[in-house]
């Protein structure tokens, strides 16, 4: 009896050995557990917000889209990515102001709104400073592009990567534009941005800012006789049923960048970090083409739906906006190197 006894209790002492030892799942816990192990990200989970401005029809939020499943895919599963479109987390200054305080994770914050934190990015609105897309992605992807958001950090923030906004674009509802002085009079919604403002000042219009998700009923009834954006938003938001008339006026360039609070940033692993900043620039680029592609097939599709398309004479509405660069130097005194440097580097 006692040697039975001693016999099951042998067994019992080695199976709990072999428990302790690992039992099967070769160590710690999983990529989805909730702390500890090892595998990505140290088995821990996170659950990014992303929020934006933008219809869920525009080109940034289908990137968007194959961003968050890039990240779900290649984590396993331990980080994934919400979207939040159409300004359901507030407008773009509201955002912004979450993102700074740390209690929103990220947002795709526009060239004018992320001016206000990292002030030499203004430069890339100044008026008819780019010509082109190949002009602009030479100036983003050198050193200068780094030099743009280099204050960002003081205000709690990380840019992951340029996304595009695209060259901005004139339409209304009163007439055709083919030069300066067909602006004059025109009520123009602009964002909250004082470049913006300061161009259809200086070309006699009367802007005014409004959030864009405002913009559509603000165009039917009337409060604005026009608005300006890239041409991929105007085609996504149906601009076309409010306005008759889009002028390619490229009148001035806007990214708009994947922003990170370092106070989510900074809770990541290292793993966890490269791999969104992998997806950011592979997506943001994927973003960039997707504008340039699109722009002649969504051009004929506003021109098929009833709008009149014109090309104003640049060089004389160059002529009518000097005083924006007269103005912007005067209040910075390293905007006029900036922008040689950018030039030479297009």
């Amino acid at each position: 009896m006692k040697k039975k006894l001693l016999a099951i209790m042998m067994m019992l002492m080695l199976t709990l050995s072999l428990a302790a030892c690992g039992g099967g799942n070769g160590g710690g816990e999983a990529a989805g557990g909730e702390e500890g192990g090892e595998g990505f990200a140290g088995g821990q989970t996170f659950a990014i917000k992303i929020g934006h401005s933008d219809t869920t029809e525009n080109l940034i939020h289908k990137s968007l889209e194959n961003f968050k499943a890039y990240v779900e895919e290649q984590s396993g599963g331990a980080v994934t990515v919400d979207i939040y479109a159409a300004e359901q987390l507030g407008s773009n200054a509201e955002m912004a102001e979450m993102i700074e305080m740390g209690s929103l994770d990220a947002m795709m914050m526009p060239q004018g709104q992320e001016a206000q934190f990292a002030p030499k990015l203004n430069t890339l609105g100044l008026p008819f400073l780019f010509e082109n897309y190949d002009q602009v992605y030479k100036v983003l992807d050198s050193e200068i592009g780094d030099e743009l958001v280099a204050d960002l950090e003081s205000r709690n923030m990380i840019q992951l990567a340029y996304w595009e906004n695209g060259l901005r674009q004139t339409t209304n509802s009163k007439k055709a534009i083919n030069g300066p002085d067909d602006f004059k009079g025109l009520k123009i919604r602009t964002p909250e941005d004082e470049m913006t403002m300061a161009i259809f000042n200086a070309l006699g219009a009367s802007p005014s800012p409004l959030a864009f998700s405002e913009l559509y009923l603000a165009l039917q009834q009337g409060t604005f006789d026009g608005q300006e954006n890239p041409v991929s938003n105007i085609h996504a938001n149906n601009f076309q049923d409010v306005q008759k008339y889009l002028a390619m006026t490229n009148h001035k360039y806007e990214c708009k960048n994947m922003i990170f609070s370092l106070t989510s940033w900074n809770k990541y692993p290292e793993d966890v970090q490269n791999l969104l900043k992998e997806a950011a620039k592979t997506y943001g680029d994927e973003h960039r083409k997707a504008i340039v592609d699109s722009q002649e097939a969504q051009l004929k599709d506003l021109q098929d739906a009833g709008m009149e398309v014109t090309n104003p004479d640049v060089e004389a509405l160059k002529k009518a906006t000097e005083s924006v660069y007269t103005d912007y130097f005067a209040k910075n005194d390293w905007a006029e190197d900036l922008v040689s440097r950018i030039r030479a580097a297009m």
